[in-house]
């Protein structure tokens, strides 16, 4: 992925996060920049309902499709220092990564601590032989202990046992707007309890190995339509490109072909009538039961 030699700062980081399963890169954007981005999600999160209805079980709000309601998002999912980590730590797994999920949570007072997890294990193919993808999360407000600071367990990436792991209480990770948290798909870590009067919001951008399903489905998310719009690297973290020669094309070819309005509406007249494009089948035709 990568011909010319990693800066200094990459280098560093890769070596921690390597090493103990994480890191923080203090100041990686202004506070302004995430001050803004977090007033244009102000209504959106403002809007969204609660994960449950019981007060008791979830005091958390969840927003995603963050590239359209806050287009100012791209520049901390293609945050040149960060990708360059990202791709490096995954390049063993494969060619090219992409964006798994692009998050804005909300915790509100009163948020229980969520139970230690693994983010890779929801692919259930984890081996330790390579990172399968690595989260970062950027605070929208300050991020406290007391507010549910997220709480990693150093050297639990990996290999390592989660057995040990899962005898201490983790650290709590303190940020301030514009810092960044990464950690490792293996590396133990978990939400801590919002006990403070105030909600606390942050985004969590995802990155994966290319040919894993990503955790927001980014063609519904953003469907040829709104990813014209795009740069054509962010399209490409997207999913608008294909993966070595064949996985993910588009009849045949490379689905950033479809971000051409010309070329998308010609695929439309050449599709035959009778053909049913969710199917697959000739329409009329009924499946065997």
């Amino acid at each position: 992925m990568f011909t010319e030699p990693m800066p200094r700062e990459a280098v560093r980081i890769c070596e921690e996060l390597t090493t103990t399963g994480y890191c923080v890169v203090p100041g990686a954007v202004p506070a302004g920049a995430t001050a803004s981005i977090d007033r244009s999600l102000f209504a959106h999160f403002a809007s969204a309902p609660f994960e449950s209805s019981d007060p008791e079980l979830s005091r958390i709000k969840r927003i995603w499709r963050l590239l359209i309601r806050a287009p100012a998002t791209e520049q901390l999912v293609r945050h040149g220092l960060i990708l360059n980590v990202v791709e490096n730590i995954l390049i063993r797994g494969a060619r090219t990564v992409q964006l798994s999920l692009a998050e804005g949570i909300a915790r509100h007072p009163g948020e229980r601590a969520e139970i230690p997890f693994r983010e890779q294990l929801m692919w259930r193919g984890c081996d330790n032989k390579f990172e399968y993808c690595v989260n970062v999360l950027w605070p929208l407000t300050p991020s406290r202990a007391e507010n549910g600071a997220m709480r990693i367990w150093p050297g639990s990436h990996g290999s390592d046992d989660l057995e040990p792991a899962i005898q201490s209480n983790g650290i709590s990770v303190e940020l301030e707007p514009g810092d960044a948290l990464l950690y490792l798909g293996s590396t133990l870590h978990s939400a801590g309890a919002n006990g403070s009067e105030a909600i606390s919001r942050s985004i969590t951008i995802g990155y994966c190995l290319d040919w894993l399903k990503p955790t927001e489905s980014p063609w519904l998310a953003y469907p040829p339509e709104l990813a014209r719009s795009f740069s054509p690297e962010l399209a490409a973290l997207l999913g608008y490109r294909r993966q070595l020669t064949s996985l993910g094309g588009f009849e045949g070819q490379c689905p950033s072909v479809l971000l051409d309005p010309q070329n998308a509406a010609e695929f439309a007249l050449n599709d035959p009538p009778c053909f049913d494009r969710c199917t697959g089948i000739p329409a009329g035709r009924k499946l065997l039961s």
